[in-house]
């Protein structure tokens, strides 16, 4: 090979190198033992995580699992510095409560805690499809512990707006869905952020138009928006857990 042409190739490669950084962390397969179960989570800690670092609790959606939603997240962590953590379901065909929450996410974060330099007050909540549900639930119960949630494609039923008047804090909510969404038809997710709105909580709605519920076609984008979102709200005061007797 020539000279020029070698010489050229590798100010090129040394270009790419530092245009475009390439990070070295990786997606990690861990478990933990919360309320007599062995559970299976997921994390992501960038290269560039700096003291104190936000977390984000992915819940997936039906079928899915928690590393999924890590490595639709990982680009915009690894810009942001965002320590990310995706648990599994107990059943992958949706979340339920008590057994996946709250206690498993609050037994869950405090272990990261102890592990990572997050920020106590920057511990949100991002959820997909059935993950949005859930994740929608879990803010309300925990309103003190989690700082702000963004969900993707999700709704509360009526029947569920009464967990709205459990939260202690008017939790920030962010809800992206697409207008052709066929599982959360735009009116009931238009229900769910004026019963939010008219309770006082800082709600957000953005539609998508001619969107359906394919969160994996746009994840870079609904990503960056939930991010722009959540990161403008953190706690006023150290994080309150409440405790559920469930029967």
């Amino acid at each position: 090979m020539p000279k020029t042409i070698a010489r050229f190739l590798l100010c090129f490669t040394l270009l790419l190198c530092i245009a475009f950084p390439v990070s070295a962390a990786e997606i990690t397969r861990q478990s933990i033992s919360s309320e007599g179960r062995d559970r299976t989570y997921y994390t992501f800690v960038p290269d560039n995580v700096k003291a104190p670092a936000p977390l984000i609790v992915m819940l997936h959606g039906s079928g899915r699992d928690g590393r999924l939603l890590l490595e639709k997240w990982r680009d915009c962590a690894s810009k942001e510095g965002i320590v990310l953590v995706g648990p599994d379901a107990s059943d992958r065909a949706g979340w339920t409560t008590p057994v996946d929450g709250p206690e498993f996410l609050f037994n869950l974060v405090e272990s990261l805690k102890k592990r990572y330099p997050i920020d106590p007050q920057r511990v949100y909540l991002f959820g997909h499809s059935a993950g949005a549900v859930f994740g929608l639930i879990m803010a309300l119960d925990e309103s003190e512990y989690f700082a702000a949630a963004a969900v993707s494609a999700g709704a509360l039923l009526p029947q569920q707006y009464s967990i709205i008047d459990s939260a202690d804090r008017k939790i920030p909510i962010f809800i992206q869905v697409g207008t052709r969404d066929e599982f959360f038809p735009m009116e009931f997710v238009r229900a769910t952020r004026d019963v939010l709105k008219k309770r006082g909580f800082p709600i957000e709605l953005k539609e998508i138009p001619d969107h359906n519920h394919n969160y994996y076609a746009i994840a870079d984008q609904i990503n960056q928006d939930a991010w722009n979102f959540l990161k403008e709200h953190q706690l006023s005061n150290a994080p309150k857990y409440v405790h559920y007797e469930f029967k």
